[in-house]
């Protein structure tokens, strides 16, 4: 039932966002396949009726009606196959860019991305494995059984207009035999196919795995066992590979069988129709070739049913994200001159035992500097997921501004470093960029490179510097206008100088701004003019600058 819900779903958004064009594109695909059965069927017609009447010596035959017809049908078959490929499969890109776009809005949710970076081969699978295997759906499934049903009752009439016994008899034959092939072949296929998709996924976590900690598997001698251990993996992907191939052959030897009885059924019928009843050899020959053809959409069907438990894996991974519309996850506003206020909030993190956060009360007001320090795993960046709108509190309630978050790691892509930026402010000029990076200390450097804002960077900012990439991430937070700043370790991992240089920036530009650091150098607290004391999910201690107890919780911080 699960099954068959996830389908529902994949089909209602294939129908929601490309109605017109998917049925547009089924109903050519449907034509040409009964111009084609036309075609086979009227040029054996014409031919046999030719022969006789040059036999007989008839004059009466008319040639140009049945010419004229064949030729429009070649036409239109050779036309219409080629806007049936350009129809469905502009139609079937199109879908899936839109179910991609939903996807990445599903991950929009709280939350949603993190957990899924923390095994980044299946995020990859998702947008690419997954979301591919669906076009099956339209282009393998619903447009060869469309087409393969229109071919049946094709054959229908044409062989019920001879007798209608025959048309009912090949049109039970012809659904039977064409979609009961092929729901065997995939009852058969669905659990190689399964196996195939999670062994391709491991094969590419495992490879992903390989070459981001080559280093670190070279030093602990793991290299070889990982390597021996891919060379496992990929034998079982090929192993399911041949298995898929051959049920495969079968199903298409199964279909050359049903054809091949299919023929010498119409023959021993229109046989036993042209004794008894003086069937002429024409219209013989005509139900002759169009049960030749009949059968030929149905086997079109073989692939589907081949990739049949692929697609449903694939719709039962990224179906409930699907059907989940991203909800805002702005937080509502507090009252007061407060920028942002928690009530006995808990938190937990999903698949950890017990809670992040206990009962955590706190209000922080606009232009205030405040730090929350502790030692690893205190909360501090789970408060500030909190205020960020990116973890949902179990219990309590988070008001919040809008915020930026600069995170604790520096986030760049295999970009351009101009569209690095745009990210922050996508209507940012380039005279507004160079500001951002001039404020962040970044600008002459950029000069430097050959191709300025648009230089190339690679995977993680691959090509800058560490120092390089925080201040690129500063510019970032500088461009996007917010009035409540949220730091996490903003200088960690950088030399004394390079940090010091990006806490005065930061100091020098958070004029005016609420700002929320987590932090365990004294270096970035000493920004704050409040430090609050976490420990094991717990404040306990809140003191403002200026005090004793200000004085003595900066002094227990590690410089740097």
């Amino acid at each position: 039932m699960k099954r068959t819900n996830d389908l529902k779903t994949i089909l209602a958004l294939f129908m929601r966002i490309g109605g017109r064009r998917l049925a547009l594109g089924a109903l050519l695909a449907t034509l040409v396949v009964l111009a084609g059965m036309a075609l086979l069927g009227t040029s054996g017609w014409f031919i046999t009726a030719t022969a006789l009447a040059g036999i007989a010596g008839a004059a009466a035959l008319n040639v140009f009606v049945p010419s004229a017809a064949i030729r429009l049908l070649a036409l239109g078959r050779t036309f219409g196959r080629y806007a049936e490929r350009l129809v469905t499969h502009d139609g079937t890109l199109a879908v899936l860019a839109a179910l991609r776009e939903k996807l990445f809005r599903g991950w929009a949710e709280p939350a949603a991305a993190r957990a899924l970076l923390r095994r980044p081969a299946r995020l990859l699978f998702r947008l690419t494995n997954d979301i591919d295997a669906l076009e099956s759906v339209y282009l393998r499934l619903l447009v060869p059984a469309i087409a393969a049903f229109g071919a049946a009752l094709l054959a229908a009439a044409v062989l019920g207009a001879i007798d209608w016994r025959l048309g009912v008899a090949i049109f039970a034959w012809l659904l039977l035999c064409g979609w009961g092939i092929a729901i065997g072949v995939a009852r058969r296929a669905r659990p190689v196919a399964l196996r195939r998709a999670r062994a391709l996924e491991r094969l590419r976590a495992q490879a992903i795995d390989l070459v981001a900690g080559q280093t670190d598997l070279a030093m602990a001698g793991r290299l070889t066992a990982q390597c021996e251990l891919l060379q496992r993996q990929d034998a079982r992907l090929a192993g399911t590979d041949d298995a898929l191939h051959r049920l495969d052959t079968r199903a298409g030897w199964t279909y050359a069988v049903a054809g091949h009885a299919t023929v010498a059924g119409v023959l021993l019928a229109v046989g036993a129709l042209a004794q008894y009843d003086g069937l002429g050899a024409p219209a013989a020959a005509l139900a002759l070739l169009i049960a030749l053809a009949a059968l030929e959409p149905f086997a079109a069907l073989r692939r589907g049913a081949i990739e049949a438990g692929r697609t449903w894996l694939a719709a039962r991974r990224v179906s409930p994200r699907l059907r989940q519309e991203a909800t805002a996850t702005s937080l509502p506003a507090p009252t007061g001159t407060d920028v942002l206020q928690l009530t006995e909030v808990i938190a937990t993190h999903a698949g950890r035992d017990g809670a992040a956060l206990h009962g955590i009360n706190l209000r922080i007001a606009a232009g205030e500097r405040v730090a929350v320090v502790g030692t690893s795993g205190a909360g501090k960046s789970t408060l500030l997921a909190l205020a960020a709108g990116e973890l949902v509190p179990q219990a309590g309630s988070v008001q919040a501004l809008p915020c930026t978050w600069l995170t604790q790691r520096t986030e760049l892509f295999q970009d351009s470093l101009r569209d690095n930026l745009l990210l922050a402010a996508p209507q940012a000029s380039d005279a507004q960029l160079w500001t951002a990076l001039s404020a962040a200390g970044l600008a002459h450097e950029v000069q430097q490179f050959a191709r300025g804002l648009d230089t190339a960077l690679g995977e993680g900012g691959l090509g800058l510097s560490g120092g390089q990439s925080r201040r690129l991430a500063l510019a970032r937070l500088l461009l996007r206008r917010a009035d409540f700043w949220l730091l996490d370790e903003p200088t960690e991992a950088l030399d004394g100088a390079t940090a010091s240089d990006v806490l005065a920036r930061l100091a020098r530009h958070a004029r005016g701004r609420t700002v929320l650091i987590a932090t365990h150098l004294r270096r970035e607290a000493d920004l704050a003019d409040r430090l609050l004391v976490m420990h094991a999910g717990r404040i306990v201690a809140d003191v403002r600058r200026g005090t004793t107890e200000f004085d003595a919780a900066l002094a227990a911080l590690r410089p740097h």
